[in-house]
């Protein structure tokens, strides 16, 4: 089935400010119908999040201010993609400086669009395990707590409302559809990622 009668086009793209990484666009399309329309959104260099899984189960996670929000969230590690580096190796510096684990194994389970009305932003969610702990390299700036969770907590928090994080919601219910046998994770050991093609660029 064609899509065409949905599509809208750009017709008059324009750049209304330009951040550290975020990008504010204002452009004029052009609807199906031929009107035309103004179209508000932020370009994103793209993020991955990991679900860090110990070896007794439990979810390594992190509590960190945001601050449009003015709240602590609970959310699994994840951070922006560097220009130019591969989404496998974002996600293993990113739960590295983040939380100190380093994982044995890897699957990358699925790519998300964390935003779509207001943002182009990609999420590559990755699942990790075989942690090995060391020390965070927490960037400049940056302050969080690393806290172990089993899945039936998240749960609940997650039933109570009190899980709002749209990332971590979906790592949640791929964690639980993979050990439900539902959906599969082809993992592979850290080191092979860097000849795997399929791991992205």
């Amino acid at each position: 089935m064609s899509d065409e009668h949905l599509i809208e086009r750009p017709l008059r793209p324009a750049q209304v400010w330009q951040g550290r990484f975020l990008d504010v666009r204002c452009d004029v399309a052009r609807l199906p119908d031929g009107t035309e329309a103004t179209r508000e959104y932020i370009v994103h260099p793209g993020a991955v999040m990991i679900v860090p899984i110990t070896d007794d189960g439990r979810l390594v996670m992190e509590r960190q201010c945001r601050y449009p929000l003015q709240t602590v969230l609970l959310e699994f590690p994840a951070g922006k993609i560097d220009p130019g580096e591969p989404r496998w190796r974002c996600a293993q510096r990113e739960l590295l400086e983040e939380t100190g684990y380093r994982a044995r194994e890897w699957a990358c389970a699925a790519l998300m669009h964390n935003a779509p009305a207001y943002s182009n932003e990609l999420i590559e969610v990755w699942f990790a395990r075989g942690l090995e702990l060391g020390e965070q390299q927490l960037d400049a700036g940056e302050f969080l707590d690393v806290c172990l969770v089993d899945e039936a907590e998240l749960e609940r928090l997650a039933a109570r409302g009190e899980l709002t994080d749209a990332k971590t919601l979906v790592g949640l219910l791929w964690l639980q559809k993979w050990r439900a046998g539902l959906w599969d994770l082809a993992w592979q050991p850290a080191q092979d990622l860097a000849s795997d093609r399929s791991s992205g660029t």
